[in-house]
């Protein structure tokens, strides 16, 4: 297989894609200074306060370790307090702070920006198409994964 061959491959092509993606987001997002991980977690942690790591780790789809790695860089930011959870003092539960709600206000145009920009390259009835087919392959695919996305429930702040 040649190099040409590579570059054609869809692994080739969707990693590329992700390390553009963050390159993009990073870039529209440098004033508050937040990672795409540290954003989603964010988001779900607004979502669902309460929120023990462990399940946090599957409703973002990344692995356990490194999102401790995330969440101790969010904390020392000031964006998340991590408390006992009363009913099981083993486990830290997940709140957004002050401070969080307010880098979550301002980073939310900049995330949009940045997803308008990844797509940019595409017509506009291209665009949804692309995202529509790219959810298939993520969505069949899950399983696949070293780490497969556990969607939260509605029930309740500890649910996952």
């Amino acid at each position: 297989m040649s190099m040409e061959d590579v570059y054609q491959k869809p692994g080739h092509l969707i990693r590329r894609a992700q390390q553009i993606a963050v390159s993009i987001f990073l870039e529209e997002c440098a004033p508050v200074d937040l990672t795409p991980v540290q954003y989603a977690a964010l988001v779900v942690v607004r979502e669902k306060p309460g929120i023990d790591a462990t399940r946090l780790s599957a409703v973002v789809a990344f692995d356990r370790s490194t999102l401790g790695n995330v969440l101790e860089r969010v904390e020392t930011k000031g964006l998340i307090l991590r408390t006992f959870s009363k009913e099981d003092k083993r486990v830290k539960v997940l709140h957004l702070s002050p401070k969080g709600e307010l880098a979550l206000k301002e980073v939310e145009p900049l995330a949009r920006r940045a997803q308008e920009r990844i797509l940019s390259p595409l017509a506009p009835e291209d665009r949804e198409t692309f995202l529509r087919m790219l959810s298939q392959i993520v969505e069949l695919n899950n399983d696949a994964s070293r780490v497969p996305l556990r969607l939260a429930t509605s029930h309740g702040p500890e649910a996952a």
